[in-house]
């Protein structure tokens, strides 16, 4: 039987980081990401031990403190992980990931629907167990291109994982809009993505409240294009949205105003 969409997407994730983490020398492995306060090492423990929660074996609590780039119990949960890990080589950390790796493919492979659907806590709030799988999907994606950009490895830029990933920043795009960007009343947005994963939506605003459109108008307020990379990069917080709108990696269109808007309040995730 073949996998559930979002295990098949879950291997290719963790595969192309175990892949990746082989190419790594002692000094990639504590180079600097675009995630303050954590190095390539860091990265990498974070994956390990969020998947090692789910098999009950995750760090303890303590009296910890924490530097300035944790605002929250999540943040706070990922520091533990990643402390808990500091002085590990790399090997070590990969062999980890690929224990724990199979062990949640393999509980994955053996739940049924009814554990896929049921509901779940979930960092973007209350869902279910597979829409909680999918966002890790996207933060295991977005992890390992934070270790790419840091070792300049590019890659793993298409794929099922990486729209996967994109669906996750797509799904925000009404929060974005209606309430980071304020867009008023009847304003339409279309976002263009190209490169390997290529795509174009739309949000609208109607009655103060911003949705999807089901199609993209032809005259729409404001338009955004960029490449796949760069919005994804921006999504996630990692870059200074300002340079990308300087050196034309995003090209906003129609009202300038409220197209910067947008640019500048991409960032969404916790």
């Amino acid at each position: 039987m073949a996998d559930r969409a979002v295990v098949a997407e879950l291997e290719e994730t963790w595969r192309s980081l175990l892949a990746l983490g082989g190419e790594l020398d002692e000094a990639d492995w504590d180079r600097a990401t675009d995630c303050p306060g954590w190095t390539v090492r860091d990265q990498y423990s974070h994956v390990v031990g969020t998947e090692c929660s789910f098999l009950a074996r995750g760090a303890r609590a303590g009296d910890e403190a924490f530097g300035p780039h944790v605002h929250n119990e999540i943040g706070q949960f990922n520091e533990r992980e990643v402390r808990s890990r500091q002085g590990r080589s790399g090997a070590e950390i990969l062999a980890e990931l690929t224990e724990v790796s199979a062990l949640r493919l393999e509980a994955l492979r053996a739940m049924g629907d009814e554990d896929f659907t049921t509901d779940s806590w979930t960092p973007a709030g209350p869902g279910t167990y597979e829409g909680f799988m999918r966002i890790r999907v996207f933060d295991g994606w977005v992890h390992e291109q934070d270790v790419r950009r840091a070792v300049d490895r590019p890659g793993h830029l298409s794929g099922a994982a990486a729209e996967r990933s994109l669906d996750q920043v797509v799904s925000a795009t009404p929060f974005i809009v209606g309430k980071r960007a304020g867009a008023p009343d009847g304003a339409t947005v279309t976002f263009s993505v190209t490169g390997p994963v290529d795509r174009t939506w739309a949000v609208g605003v109607e009655g103060r409240r911003a949705r999807p459109l089901d199609d993209v108008p032809e005259s729409p307020t404001a338009t955004l294009t960029t490449d796949f990379a760069t919005f994804m990069v921006l999504a996630c917080g990692r870059r200074d949205p300002a340079a990308a709108l300087e050196d034309g990696r995003v090209q906003v269109g129609g009202d300038a105003s409220l197209g910067r808007a947008v640019a500048t309040n991409l960032a969404f995730t916790i």
